[in-house]
């Protein structure tokens, strides 16, 4: 079967997505922050809106806003006593509502919400591929360069500090580029699908892995087969491509669910 170039396309950047996401979705899952994802893409619609008002590429525009988010969420952290889950739900609404206050202003300006929600990874351009490809990487390896100490953060704050790990700038850190990551995917898979793809094939991998380490490898091999497989069931049936995808995400976690390690270490003995 021969492949239309817009769905070999799709694949590519579907692919690059789903590796970056794995390693950032694992500790989304570690850190308990998918709210934190929830959040970021609330906000994003703020820089939807605030890149059509002055004209801005809106991955510039949706980077710059969920990263004020972001430090915003890390400073209140740090001055207040409310929980995170407090301010992920402040911070949440509040971008909310001004993108909407935004978007409503803009009655001269048509939006497409649907692709704003759900995107269109079917549209993608080679610069998009490009831009996945090239920024992701370069996510991946700032990533990995503040891995031990974003880690040692995760599981014990207090051990970080006291072998001056810089647990907090390493979380600052990881959080802007999460911001990064929904920058550039916003187009491609929209608002709601970037925190599913961040979210379920983690999830899954943490049903499965023994380390860390194993955790990142399954969360992203998973991410890919999603998409793969959601891409080319949405071709057979006809069927939106992000969901799809999504869907297929979500099949496997529910397989994630049996008792495989319990079968293996069974037949071990």
């Amino acid at each position: 079967m021969l492949l239309d170039d817009f769905f070999i396309r799709a694949i590519v950047v579907g692919i690059g997505i789903a590796i970056i996401a794995g390693p950032f979705g694992c500790f989304v899952v570690w850190k308990r922050l998918s709210y934190f994802g929830e959040t970021l893409a609330h906000s994003s619609l703020l820089g939807v809106a605030l890149g059509y008002v002055f004209s801005i590429n809106i991955s510039i525009t949706v980077f710059f806003i969920s990263s004020i988010v972001a430090m915003l969420l890390f400073l209140l952290n740090e001055k207040t006593d409310l929980n995170s889950d407090s301010l992920l739900g402040l911070l949440s609404h509040a971008s909310l509502s001004i993108g909407l206050l935004v978007v409503g202003y803009l009655s001269y300006i048509r939006f497409d919400m649907m692709g704003l929600l759900f995107g269109d990874i079917l549209a993608v351009t080679r610069l998009d591929i490009f831009i996945v490809w090239v920024l992701g990487g370069i996510f991946i390896c700032i990533l990995f360069s503040i891995w031990k100490s974003l880690l040692a953060g995760t599981v014990n704050r207090d051990i970080a500090f006291s072998e001056n790990m810089s647990p907090r700038r390493s979380e600052l850190i990881y959080m802007i580029l999460l911001s990064g990551i929904i920058a550039i995917s916003i187009k491609i898979i929209g608002i709601l699908l970037i925190t599913g793809l961040l979210i379920i094939p983690a999830a899954m991998a943490r049903n499965l892995a023994n380390s860390p380490i194993q955790m990142v490898i399954i969360s992203m091999c998973a991410g890919v087969i999603s998409v793969v497989a959601g891409l080319f069931s949405s071709l057979s049936l006809n069927t939106a491509s992000g969901p799809s995808i999504l869907l297929i995400a979500l099949l496997m976690f529910i397989l994630s669910l049996a008792p495989i390690k319990r079968l293996i270490s069974g037949t071990n003995k």
